[in-house]
């Protein structure tokens, strides 16, 4: 597949900053990409295909950029007025990418993640095969991602929990062929190795004071220090088997400690597809 790689990297550095911006989704445009990547090769598409799948896919949230820092945090419902302005991140993420070279393979996952089957999805409601196969598939392992994952108002479901409410809504809200074979998925246990997970063998960790998900590198040491952007906190990490357990040592001011960092591990994994 004939793609330029510091272009691609430069975008996928782009969303994982974006993504840094809510504490609570680190790692889930890693696990929408790998999960999209899994059903765009169990309905048998080949591979150059499922490659720009994965891809359009780890990008599909660009648009959260233009959301404002207290709507993406916010732990109680949102107004008519929030969620109206939330909507607006597919439209934005279509916009941005829409004169970037390479817009052909992955604008469509941005703009059309959140339309229905049924029509009355947003931004453009289109219906049924009017929404591109891409955004049909990412549409389904984002909602899958979004309700196994914890939140401030919830702790994250389990997958067969998850896959119970896309069989409910496959046809309505969602491609009905899709979530049929993402249960397969389920079933055969294919996606335990995405599930809570930053990157390919990273489990993910959560901060002990206030809760948000930490992704740590690969290269990690039992013994490094992190730090929780959320609420400041400096944490020391334990190895157990293959994951860690983190402890409070303290809070930190420094904001070299506490600036962004993009999912670099998560980055590779995608650039070593092609």
């Amino acid at each position: 597949m004939n793609i330029d790689k510091p272009l691609l990297k430069s975008l996928l550095i782009m969303a994982d900053i974006i993504e840094v911006r809510d504490p609570y989704t680190g790692g889930h445009v890693w696990r929408v990409s790998q999960y999209a990547k899994l059903l765009a090769t169990k309905i048998g598409l080949p591979k150059d295909e499922v490659i720009q799948i994965s891809i359009a896919a780890y990008l599909h949230d660009l648009g959260k950029v233009g959301i404002p820092d207290d709507i993406l945090h916010k732990a109680e419902a949102l107004t008519d007025a929030e969620y109206a302005i939330i909507k607006t991140h597919p439209s934005i993420g279509g916009r941005l990418l829409g004169g970037h070279p390479l817009a052909e393979l992955v604008a469509s996952a941005a703009n059309e993640h959140h339309e229905r089957m049924d029509g009355k999805g947003y931004p453009h409601g289109l219906r049924g095969d009017q929404i591109s196969l891409t955004a049909r598939i990412v549409s389904v392992v984002d909602a899958f991602d979004a309700m196994t994952s914890t939140r401030p108002y919830r702790k994250g479901m389990a997958a067969e929990t998850a896959l119970s409410i896309l069989e409910k809504e496959s046809g309505t809200q969602f491609d009905g062929e899709l979530v049929k074979q993402l249960n397969k998925l389920g079933v055969s246990g294919d996606l335990q190795h995405i599930l809570g997970h930053s990157a390919d063998g990273i489990p993910i960790i959560t901060c002990p004071h206030c809760g948000p998900v930490i992704a740590v590198p690969r290269n990690t040491k039992d013994g490094d220090i992190i730090y929780c952007r959320a609420c400041h906190s400096e944490l020391t990490l334990h190895q157990v088997g293959n994951t860690f357990e983190s402890e409070m040592t303290g809070m930190t001011d420094d904001p070299r400690n506490l600036e962004p960092r993009a999912n670099e591990d998560a980055v590779e994994d995608v650039l070593a597809q092609i």
